[in-house]
């Protein structure tokens, strides 16, 4: 498996005795990790750290916490959990020296800090499931004190526990019954917490330390449709903006709250309607996609009628409703939703002018969104379907409909093997928009640039000078280990490295 570093300058694959790094800039192999022999798959976690600077490990019984740049760090911890148990999460916390594990069944959260060589252990977290847990814990910006919701005899708790150590600092039990996440804000001044969607609608707002600030009890002006919202299901999910001003609230309905976070008040309600109607700030694009004897292509054209968006397919085993995907772009302006009627739509509003901007209408259920984390108003998309397979859509206000990145091509069998997963490459908005592809046997970078091979943010390591790259079977994106002669230059290089070292049966370091 191969995954890229979170400021996109390297990326590092997994094989089952060593993991390669080599730089995006040059293909360079920059480190060789070898991997101990007592440390085997199948592997449950392969991450990078969020400075891009550690490589974490995992399998059945133990962690390792390796250098991504050289030979000068590695940590190993045993048995993180109860035996017979697999972790459901594994992750670096608030900092790249802090592992979190937890145990199935909601047992207990393991917190290890690799600098003091101690842990701590939370128990009866209320969220242990693979898909629930990141909705249990939120660990607060610049501060990075841990908030932990969990619940014992039938009781909802939040504890603050402070940073690095991990001490409890303050706990208290919610004005909610049954709880369904907390989540601290960006700039840190906020805590909420959302209550089930069973007990209707319900946000309490929460100061740093701990004090009760406001409740949010559902829209203020409901519309005629909207009238009996109180008998309906309540928040279904809530989403900060990057730069902490507004807060959006999805319930179960086909609209979506703006809260303004300097007055915690709601300020804007919108509606995802049943009919489009094109008009000069709206744009509707639809997907047309060419099947032939050459790779499906997939092209938009701009809707001139009004239309109504697909909606669930009736065979569907439960009708699902509300939105359930909301993604704000770096500008705070744009909002990104999906919601559970119409899972092909992807719906872009911008918040400034209270308007719906642009209409995305594909063949197949949108399964991502993701803005790109350094360019304003640049959307990526994944669908799902036959159609899909190794397929992207990148979107922006001023480009004529979604554009189609197809990896498969550059594949062997033209296919994915196994899960693929495709994200920004992470760069800073001074190189061009470029794509990270990965299955289970390959790896490949897309830049969306123009034909300039200059303007590319990586050289070309078979024709640095320019001309006709690689063909398909000659790539150097394909996942190869080291070769023996690279992995021995590279053990010459290192120093410090004599071995593991373990400092008792469940914990070790070395620094």
């Amino acid at each position: 498996m191969a995954d890229r570093c979170p400021d996109g300058r390297y990326i590092a694959t997994l094989f089952p005795t060593l993991i390669n790094v080599r730089s995006v800039q040059s293909w360079e192999l920059i480190h060789v990790v070898r991997l101990p022999q007592d440390f085997i798959g199948p592997f449950l976690s392969f991450q990078w750290s969020p400075s891009s600077r550690l490589l974490l490990v995992a399998s059945f019984d133990q962690l390792r916490v390796f250098s991504a740049l050289d030979g000068n760090y590695h940590a190993t911890i045993r048995n993180p959990v109860a035996p017979h148990l697999k972790p459901t999460y594994i992750d670096f916390g608030a900092s790249d020296t802090e592992i979190c594990v937890m145990a199935s069944f909601g047992l207990k959260l393991a917190v290890f800090d690799l600098n003091s060589s101690k842990a701590i252990e939370i128990g009866s977290p209320k969220f242990s499931s693979s898909t629930a847990v990141r909705r249990g814990f939120s660990f607060r910006p610049q501060s990075n004190h841990l908030a932990l919701l969990t619940r014992t005899a039938g009781k909802d708790m939040i504890s603050i526990h402070a940073f690095p150590s991990r001490e409890l600092q303050r706990s208290w039990a919610p004005d909610t019954i049954d709880a369904q996440g907390l989540l601290w804000s960006p700039d840190g001044r906020w805590l909420v917490v959302w209550e089930s969607p069973a007990l209707g609608h319900k946000v309490v707002f929460y100061t740093p330390d701990g004090n009760l600030f406001k409740i949010w009890s559902g829209p203020v002006n409901p519309t005629h449709e909207e009238k009996d919202f109180a008998l309906g299901a309540g928040v279904k999910t809530v989403q900060f903006s990057p730069d902490a001003r507004l807060l959006a609230i999805s319930d179960h309905s086909r609209s979506l709250s703006i809260v303004n976070m300097a007055s915690t008040m709601e300020v804007l309600r919108l509606q995802h309607p049943n009919n489009l109607v094109p008009k000069g700030t709206l744009q509707i694009w639809q997907e047309r996609i060419g099947i032939s004897h050459g790779p499906i292509m997939h092209t938009f054209i701009r809707a001139s009628q009004a239309i109504s968006p697909p909606p669930r397919p009736q065979e569907a085993a439960e009708q699902l409703s509300g939105c359930v995907t909301i993604a704000f772009d770096l500008s705070s302006n744009l909002i990104a939703t999906r919601i559970e009627e119409f899972p092909s739509t992807v719906w872009i509003w911008d918040v400034q002018a209270a308007v719906l901007r642009a209409v995305l209408l594909f063949h197949g259920s949108v399964s991502t969104l993701s803005w790109h984390p350094h360019v304003r108003e640049t959307l990526l998309i994944r669908c799902e379907g036959d159609h899909y397979n190794s397929v992207v859509f990148v979107w922006d206000p001023l480009s004529e409909g979604p554009q189609s990145v197809d990896f498969s091509q550059q594949l062997s069998g033209f296919k994915a093997v196994g899960k693929w997963h495709a994200s920004w490459l992470g760069l800073d908005a001074s190189t061009p928009l470029s794509i990270f592809y990965s299955d289970t046997q390959n790896y490949v970078l897309a830049s969306l640039a123009d034909s300039d091979r200059e303007s590319l943010p990586w050289i070309n390591p078979r024709n640095p000078q320019g001309g006709d790259g690689p063909s398909r079977a000659e790539s150097p994106l394909e996942l190869v280990p080291a070769t023996e002669d690279e992995a021995d230059e590279e053990d010459a290089l290192q120093t410090g490295d004599d071995g593991d070292i373990v400092m008792e049966d469940t914990y070790g370091y070395k620094q």
